[in-house]
C-alpha cells in the first residue's frame, strides 16, 4: 500500500509538469519539397530539448501563409523565403500593412528553377510568352517570386501567360504529362521534385540571363545570382539562376525566453536535423543573418551574441 501511494504520489507530481506542456505547430510548404522534413526535424529537436514545448510541423502553402499564420499566433515558427518576411516586415507585396515580424536565424537558401521538357522548344524566359507556366502554389514564396520575375523581363502573368497555381509535385506532374509547358520550382538545391522529374523525363531548368538577374536584383534586394552545378540534376548542365535565403519567422511579440531557448536548441542540436535534411549544413550561427532589413529576434540574438 505505500508503495502504490508513492507512485501515485510521483505519477501526480508529473502532471502538471505535462499538462503544462503547450502544443505549437512549425508552418512548412508541401510534402514534396524541402520546408516540409526540415520543420519536422526541427520540430523534434524542440519538442525533445525546449521545456514545456510540444511542436510539430504543419504542411502548408509555404512562405505568405506561414509568415501570415506566425502574426495570427496560429504558429510558433513558421519557414518561409526571405523576400517574403522582408515584404511582410515592410508591409509591401501581399501584405497591406507592416507585420510584426522577426527571424529567428536563416536556414539555407532557395533557387529559382524554371522547368520545361527538353523538347518544348523553350530555351531562355523570354520564349514563356504565350505559354502554360505553373507559377507555384498560391500563397507561397515561389508564386511571389515567378510572377516578380516575369513582370521584371516585361511579361504581364496575366495577359502575357496563362498562368496556373500548382505545387512542387504538382507543377512537375502536369509538366510531364503535358498539361503545363514550364513551371517554377523556388528551393533548395537538389530539390526532390525536380530530382525525381529530371530521373524519369528529360527536362531542362532555363538559365537566367546575366542582365536579367541584374536587374531583378536591383528591384529585389533579397535576392543574389547564383549558379547551380552540372550534375546536380540528371542530365542537366550549369545553370544561371538567383537564390534567396529561407528564414524562421516568428512572432515579434515572442517572448525574449522563448526565442533564446528555440535557437539554442536548434544550434546545439543541428546534427540531429543534418541528418534528415542535408541543406541543413548551411544552417550555422555565421550564416543566421543572411537576410538583411529584417531584425534578428532580441532572444535569438542574445544566443548568438552568447557564442561569439
Amino acid at each position: 500500500m505505500m508503495l502504490k501511494r508513492k507512485l501515485l504520489g510521483a505519477i501526480l507530481a508529473m502532471l502538471p509538469f505535462v499538462a503544462g506542456a503547450a502544443n505549437y505547430s512549425i508552418g512548412t510548404g508541401g510534402q514534396s519539397g524541402i520546408y516540409y522534413p526540415f520543420g519536422g526535424a526541427l520540430a523534434k529537436v524542440w519538442s525533445e530539448h525546449v521545456p514545456d514545448v510540444n511542436a510539430k510541423a504543419e504542411v502548408t502553402a509555404a512562405s505568405v501563409e506561414n509568415t501570415i499564420k506566425v502574426v495570427r499566433g496560429d504558429m510558433i515558427a513558421g519557414i518561409a523565403m526571405g523576400n517574403v518576411v522582408l515584404d511582410a516586415y515592410k508591409g509591401e507585396g501581399k501584405f497591406p500593412k507592416k507585420m510584426p515580424v522577426n527571424t529567428l536565424f536563416a536556414l539555407y537558401p532557395n533557387l529559382v528553377h524554371t522547368l520545361t521538357l527538353e523538347k518544348s522548344g523553350i530555351n531562355s524566359l523570354d520564349d514563356l510568352k504565350g505559354k502554360r507556366i505553373s507559377l507555384g502554389a498560391p500563397g507561397s514564396g515561389t508564386a511571389v517570386t515567378s510572377a516578380a520575375l516575369l513582370e521584371s523581363i516585361g511579361l504581364d502573368v496575366k495577359k502575357d501567360i496563362t498562368a496556373v497555381y500548382l505545387n512542387y509535385s504538382e507543377t512537375t506532374n502536369a509538366l510531364a504529362n503535358g498539361q503545363i509547358d514550364a513551371g517554377f520550382i523556388v528551393g533548395g538545391q537538389g530539390v526532390g521534385a525536380v530530382t525525381q522529374v529530371a530521373l524519369t523525363h528529360k527536362i531542362k531548368v532555363l538559365s537566367i540571363s546575366d542582365a536579367q538577374s541584374q536587374a531583378f536584383i536591383k528591384q529585389h534586394p533579397a535576392y543574389s545570382a547564383f549558379d547551380i552545378p552540372a550534375g546536380v540534376y540528371n542530365n542537366v548542365g550549369e545553370v544561371s539562376t538567383l537564390s534567396v535565403w529561407n528564414v524562421l519567422v516568428v512572432n515579434a511579440s515572442m517572448s525574449e525566453d522563448m526565442a533564446y531557448n528555440l535557437t539554442k536548441a536548434a544550434y546545439e542540436n543541428m546534427p540531429e536535423v543534418r541528418k534528415v535534411v542535408k541543406m541543413a549544413e548551411m544552417t550555422t550561427p555565421e550564416n543566421a543573418q543572411r537576410l538583411q532589413g529584417v531584425p534578428l529576434h532580441p532572444g535569438a540574438k542574445k544566443y548568438l551574441d552568447s557564442i561569439k
